[in-house]
């Protein structure tokens, strides 16, 4: 975005929080508020909506369990193990096949026995 839209937008911004009554303070305070619910935050959406884990369950999370969605996939890192987690870190910053199709090719069934 270029800076005189920027500015644009900014002066915007300020001429509606004056016509409100909305004061930076306000709008800190907010902010806080929203970043300290996501902090405390075990399940998320992609969408952003946010869940606690405590109380009744969100639409949103009843509704993609009920696609067929797990649980721990919506789990914020931390709150359960995920799949990445529990897999080896491997370093291929070494291998010699990196970037040629001999990495990407897979073995057949006859290569297997």
């Amino acid at each position: 975005m270029d800076e005189r839209k920027r500015d644009s937008i900014v002066a915007y911004l300020r001429r509606r929080m004056a016509e409100v009554g909305i004061e930076l303070d306000d709008l800190a305070a907010a902010i806080a508020q929203d970043q300290s619910q996501q902090k405390s935050a075990k399940y998320r959406s992609a969408a952003g909506e946010a869940w606690s884990g405590d109380g009744e369950m969100p639409q949103w999370l009843k509704q993609a369990i009920s696609a067929g969605q797990s649980l721990e996939h919506f789990a914020v890192d931390g709150t359960t193990q995920s799949a990445r987690a529990v897999r080896p870190q491997v370093d291929w910053s070494q291998d010699p096949f990196a970037g040629s199709r001999l990495s990407t090719l897979r073995p057949t069934q006859s290569h297997l026995r």
